[in-house]
């Protein structure tokens, strides 16, 4: 596994599922970016009441990924994100016949925003534990590589064809767009051949959480995971929460010059998601997974020495390594996940791993604080300390050490 050079084509029923992936985080970005805007222009609310519409569409992933991926272990993977998708298609599609009878409101987009977003939930949760059925074990790297692809494609592009769609034409169009991708997504994964799993007694729900946690908090290879995938997180959006003030007022960007410095994230998660194959081949398992939380940390610093020496290169510098280091981490602990987890808790180990993007309002509320108290540059230090403590954590455990990709595991005996 850890030296093919002509690697197997992906089988064209993955591909049906790449393609709805693409489809799906496309409608996803369209929609988050026309949201907010059809607030500000089609409602004229402020800064404060679009808060609360951002939380509103954040909310989900905290709420409902430990249930979608208790529903992803107990009926077919490829029938629950279909019908996620569909559910995100009509939330979408609800908005813009609002839009057109001019009965739209905030309470009312917040609410349907709401709804689509648990679409997307269910359909991140599902994904990852439906695709170790579609391929082999040899090819789960390239695999992943192939989703997170059509994500950073997604996320790079979506934000700005919904800010194109709706400066042009309106909000409403946006979320036609965002819909009929919605649909489509549907339409491809009606083509996959999902095969059967084997049947698993049912119990409480709560007992069925409780387990899928366990086998993560106890399981040598990935709790060190968890931990420095919620550590980046806190990290990243404190980071991301103070970086705008302090480039205008220390970089001296202007507002296309900040867009463009974020812009390079996107641009080093395209790169390095379009590497990420040939990189695995040539790299030990666990030097890949070090990569990420390693780059996280140069980015924290090359960022930090903005503050000495005030270049918006270096800032672009940081945000592609922010972008091109840490896809790396995803496709490969995705990787180790899917090798290590019995297939019938694939879905709530994904879930659990969801639920470490909770971390991201606690960095935005630690930028707040800090920034408040002290200033940006106080935050920028603070950050390189806690990217520090996710790449030692993941440095000092048995992940890093793995020579190859593990060998897939079966369900556990039975007593």
């Amino acid at each position: 596994m850890s030296a093919i050079h002509h690697t197997p084509r992906l089988p064209a029923t993955f591909n049906r599922l790449a393609w709805s992936n693409l489809a799906a985080q496309s409608a996803e970005q369209i929609a988050l970016v026309a949201a907010p805007i059809a607030a500000v222009i089609l409602l004229g609310v402020g800064e404060g009441q679009t808060g609360l519409l951002q939380t509103a569409l954040t909310l989900p992933f905290i709420l409902f990924a430990i249930p979608a991926g208790l529903l992803a272990d107990r009926i077919s993977r490829r029938r629950l994100m279909a019908g996620s998708e569909a559910l995100r298609a009509a939330a979408l599609a609800a908005i813009l016949l609002l839009i057109w009878l001019d009965w739209l409101s905030l309470p009312l987009l917040a609410l349907l925003g709401f709804v689509a977003v648990c679409g997307t939930v269910v359909y991140s949760v599902a994904a990852p534990a439906l695709v170790p059925s579609l391929v082999t074990p040899e090819l789960l790297p390239s695999a992943n590589a192939r989703i997170e692809l059509a994500r950073t494609v997604a996320f790079a592009s979506g934000p700005a064809l919904g800010g194109v769609l709706v400066g042009w034409t309106g909000a409403a169009p946006a979320f036609g767009v965002a819909a009929a991708l919605s649909v489509i997504a549907v339409v491809l994964l009606s083509g996959i051949h999902e095969p059967a799993r084997m049947p698993v007694p049912r119990r409480h729900p709560l007992q069925e959480i409780k387990e899928g946690a366990a086998f993560v908090l106890h399981h040598p290879l990935l709790r060190p995971v968890f931990v420095t995938q919620f550590i980046f997180n806190t990290a990243s959006f404190l980071l991301l929460a103070v970086f705008v003030p302090y480039a205008v007022r220390r970089l001296g960007l202007s507002a296309t010059g900040v867009g463009l410095t974020l812009g390079m994230y996107g641009v080093g998660m395209v790169f390095g998601a379009l590497l990420a194959t040939r990189v695995m081949r040539r790299l030990a398992f666990g030097t890949v997974i070090g990569l990420g939380p390693v780059t996280g940390f140069v980015a924290a610093c090359v960022m930090a020495l903005t503050t000495l020496i005030p270049s918006p290169a270096l800032a672009g510098l940081s945000f592609f390594l922010l972008g091109a280091g840490p896809i790396l981490w995803v496709i490969s602990t995705t990787t180790l996940r899917q090798s290590v987890t019995p297939p019938s808790l694939l879905g709530r180990v994904s879930a659990i791993n969801i639920m470490s993007y909770g971390a991201r309002p606690l960095g935005s509320a630690l930028g707040a604080l800090v920034g408040g108290f002290y200033s940006a540059e106080m935050c920028l230090y603070l950050a390189v300390a806690i990217f520090g403590a996710q790449a030692l954590v993941i440095l000092l455990s048995p992940a890093v050490s793995l020579a190859r990709q593990p060998d897939m595991v079966g369900e556990p005996a039975k007593a």
